[in-house]
């Protein structure tokens, strides 16, 4: 089983990845960083690898999604309240991102979307379980 998740994403310019999600309040592992890529740390065990293109480019075969037409992944970060989702999409505008559908409110789990630079979709959300309603709990 995997111990850790690591997440590779291209980018078109580095140094403005970083500047950008620095602005989030995300850390950059510095072993893991050059002119060609940096391992950003999400959580504990979770971490992405911003990639710039032409190095992508060498793990794969196929061709790189263009972010800004189509969506290659979806990826979920969640948080300790309604405040601290509101908080990091007020931070992606400040830092240059956008938000990409309006906010989703279930009363038990709030989202909110944004686009990095490069155009991936992030989801950050807030979920309380013990509000979850009793007819998705009873699902087989």
């Amino acid at each position: 089983m995997a111990k850790q998740i690591f997440v590779n994403l291209p980018v078109k310019d580095l140094d403005k990845s970083i500047e950008f999600f620095t602005k989030l309040g995300f850390d950059f592992n510095p072993k893991f960083t050059d002119k060609n890529a940096t391992c950003m740390i999400i959580g504990e065990n979770i971490f992405a690898m911003l990639l710039v293109e032409n190095f992508f480019k060498t793990f794969i075969k196929k061709d790189i999604s263009d972010t800004k037409k189509t969506t290659e992944v979806l990826l979920g970060l969640s948080a300790e309240n309604r405040e601290e989702v509101d908080e990091m999409i007020n931070n992606v505008i400040k830092a240059g991102g956008k938000e990409s559908k309006p906010p989703q409110d279930q009363g038990w789990m709030y989202g909110r979307s944004f686009e990095d630079i490069d155009g991936h979709i992030w989801e950050v959300f807030y979920m309380d379980e013990s509000e979850i309603p009793q007819e998705m709990n009873n699902k087989e």
